[in-house]
């Protein structure tokens, strides 16, 4: 898993390394340059300090020639012997020698030789001092660029924050948005540069958003109002048919199943407009259901599609439960799992057990296979057994009202023989 820094972070890492590394290549610049200035200056005045002691020798036989030498040496072809033999082999030019003295202390020299006229002038310089001073210029470099490593640090420090404080700003605006539950314009808050157009494009966002969800919701009041008109009809009239005292009990029958139909039909269209109301401002609660009552009821509302099968179904209350929910989500939830499993098992029998804190629905069915239990509650998603096919969203709705009110929906397959296992977990 990639680790995940916060831009002002980055952005003074960035920047502190960005100085430090800007410093080291300036002092190592600097160095190399001072160092070869300084051989070539030194070099150069050693080798006319030469020609200056042969040219003096020569002109002025026996005269003194060291007032300008550190360390001079002239030479005749006679007196060459009195030089060291590393030494009169040399050509003309500055050489580098190393030699350790009587107290056992080695130094660096450069050596200036020159030829001329018979006569030869060596000029040795001890160059150890010098590359002390170089140790000491180079501790100094490196203090100074630890010094403007943690100097860029510090500007980083306050460059963060004053470049990231309108980030900052508008993130706080946006969380104090969702917590009064009203936005507001923010691009007047901020300049206009990238912020400010950030922010003018998050108003004309939420601009987009709130015409959308205004939209919806007044569809969602004209669609409530218009099925619930004729749905409320549909109910009235079964139940003025159902006084008829001409009534076979064929057509007694049917009056009654159009009647359950059309009671399941509110249901659903209550738990949709829950459903599309509370994903937008949070559940409703209030209401105490009575976990049994509901199964009860949705158990003989589904008896008519057992048909001749040779089919039993029945309820088992172990503990009696109450959720803190809407009778109409919980019927639509039952209703969906209860139906498939009256659908697809053939024969045999299913149970509805509910116990402490949960609600089973057990059938002797052709089962799912252990990893299509969790596709099923997916959209679109369509079961396989015997039948048919099953809901493609109807499963896909239960798990988004269960989710709302916080319970956990699931189907696993049977261990101890065919049929599967659906389950509301209440939270």
């Amino acid at each position: 898993m990639r680790s995940r820094r916060k831009l002002r972070f980055r952005l003074v890492v960035s920047f502190a390394l960005f100085g430090f590394g800007l410093s080291a290549l300036f002092a190592i610049a600097a160095l190399n340059i001072r160092g070869r200035v300084e051989d070539q200056l030194v070099n150069a005045s050693l080798l006319d300090d030469a020609h200056w002691a042969n040219q003096q020798a020569h002109d002025h036989p026996g005269t003194p020639s060291g007032s300008r030498l550190l360390t001079g040496t002239v030479l005749s072809d006679r007196t060459l012997y009195k030089a060291p033999l590393s030494w009169q082999n040399l050509p003309n030019g500055v050489h580098d020698i190393f030699e350790t003295d009587e107290e056992g202390q080695r130094h660096h020299y450069k050596l200036a030789v020159y030829h001329e006229n018979g006569i030869i002038s060596f000029i040795r310089y001890d160059v150890s001092r010098e590359e002390l001073g170089k140790q000491q210029l180079l501790v100094s470099v490196i203090g100074a660029v630890f010094v403007f490593g943690l100097l860029s640090l510090a500007l980083g420090l306050w460059l963060s924050r004053k470049v990231l404080k309108p980030v900052s700003d508008l993130a706080r605006r946006l969380r104090d948005f969702r917590k009064n539950g009203k936005a507001e314009l923010l691009a007047p808050h901020f300049a206009d540069d990238e912020v400010g157009e950030l922010a003018l494009a998050l108003d004309e966002y939420a601009q987009r958003l709130t015409a959308m969800v205004e939209r919806d919701r007044e569809f969602n009041s004209d669609v409530s109002h218009e099925l619930r008109t004729p749905l409320a009809v549909i109910a009235s009239t079964t139940e003025l048919l159902q006084g008829s005292p001409d009534l076979t009990d064929k057509l007694r029958e049917r009056l009654k199943r159009i009647e359950r139909a059309s009671r399941q039909a509110t249901e659903l269209i209550e738990a949709l407009l829950l459903l599309s109301r509370a994903e937008r401002r949070g559940p409703t609660r209030g209401e105490t259901t009575d976990v049994a009552k509901v199964a009860a009821d949705v158990i003989e509302s589904q008896r008519p599609q057992m048909r001749d099968k040779p089919l039993g179904v029945e309820l088992m209350v172990k503990q009696s439960v109450s959720i803190n929910a809407p009778a109409s989500v919980l019927s639509v939830a039952l209703t969906n799992l209860i139906g498939n499993a009256i659908k697809y098992t053939m024969e045999g029998m299913v149970t509805v057990e509910v116990s402490a804190n949960r609600i089973e629905v057990i059938d002797t069915g052709p089962g799912i296979k252990p990893e299509d239990a969790e596709r099923l509650f997916q959209r679109g998603v369509r079961g396989e057994g015997a039948g048919g096919s099953g809901a493609g969203l109807g499963l896909a709705i239960v798990r988004r009202l269960c989710e709302l009110y916080g319970w956990d929906v699931s189907m696993r397959p049977r261990t101890d023989t065919n049929g599967a296992i659906a389950s509301i977990v209440f939270g």
